[in-house]
């Protein structure tokens, strides 16, 4: 049985989706926190168990009879993050798993400024002394955050942000396409891939070029130092350790760790990949 963590967010539910598109729904099997968040996937004829990396006794029964595991990394950071993937890895081996794969990112490092990096350094090394094969899928920043860095640009005209530096933004379903067919064995990578992404690397320079493009209307980069920016998120009700992850995004940005363009992506999913354009357009569209 192929089982994906994290089924009801995002990545991991648009796992499932193109996963069944390739495999029967008897050979798929979910560990969620909340079931019944997936009940139309059981309805479909997927396993739905209750799985909490916070409990990892809850995993052994979410796992059992998995072949491949998909942890998908949480939201979270720190030492509660990294202590959560290692439940999972572990609960995997246990479960007699052949493989395991794990959602990382081309930047994973462990000395980042950009505070999850580090914990998918730690988490990939955990892999590596699991004894267990596996695969790290180092996607792409997703393009969904160029769309968050945005924030209200379209209306006040202005994206303001500290200096940032090119990101290869790659979109959702590119990733959760490849992380599918890796699964169903149409691909496969032994430790980390290759950086998973997009076929553009940009600034948000550039980013606000696309917008004032689509949008019909001049969209003016503003660059502000860190201080100031930081200082704003803090008085705009974000709280300290959040003000500090995204300041670190825009640190490790300007240090070149998000700025790689690899084909590897496009040579697995056999297309080639969304453009950011496309992303932002959807979004001005949105917008109205």
């Amino acid at each position: 049985m192929l089982i994906v963590t994290g089924a009801t967010g995002r990545f991991g539910r648009e796992t499932v989706e193109r996963l069944l598109d390739r495999v029967p729904a008897d050979r798929v099997g979910v560990s969620v926190r909340t079931p019944e968040k997936a009940r139309d996937l059981r309805e479909r004829g997927v396993r739905v168990r209750r799985g909490d990396f916070a409990e990892p006794a809850s995993l052994a029964h979410a796992f059992e009879g998995a072949e491949q595991v998909l942890i998908v990394s949480t939201d979270s950071t720190g030492e509660s993050a990294v202590a959560g993937h290692r439940a999972a890895i572990a609960a995997a081996v246990r479960a007699g798993a052949r493989r395991v794969l794990y959602t990382s990112h081309m930047g994973a490092g462990a000395t980042s400024p950009f505070p999850p990096m580090p914990d998918h350094a730690a988490t990939e090394r955990a892999l590596r002394d699991s004894g267990i094969a596996y695969t790290a899928l180092r996607n792409g920043f997703y393009a969904a955050s160029a769309v968050m860095m945005l924030g209200d640009a379209l209306r006040t005209g202005r994206l303001v942000a500290p200096q940032d530096g090119p990101v290869s933004w790659t979109a959702h379903a590119d990733l959760a396409e490849a992380a599918a067919l890796v699964l169903a064995g149409a691909g496969r990578f032994d430790g980390p891939s290759p950086a998973l992404t997009g076929a553009d690397s940009l600034d948000l320079a550039d980013i606000a070029a696309l917008v004032s493009d689509l949008a019909g209307r001049t969209v003016e980069r503003v660059i502000v130092p860190d201080a100031e920016y930081h200082a704003g998120l803090i008085a705009h009700g974000a709280p300290a350790p959040q003000a500090d992850l995204l300041l670190g995004l825009f640190r490790a940005g300007r240090q070149g760790e998000f700025a790689a363009v690899d084909p590897a992506l496009a040579s697995l999913t056999g297309h080639a990949p969304t453009p950011l354009r496309d992303v932002l357009k959807a979004a001005v569209a949105a917008a109205g």
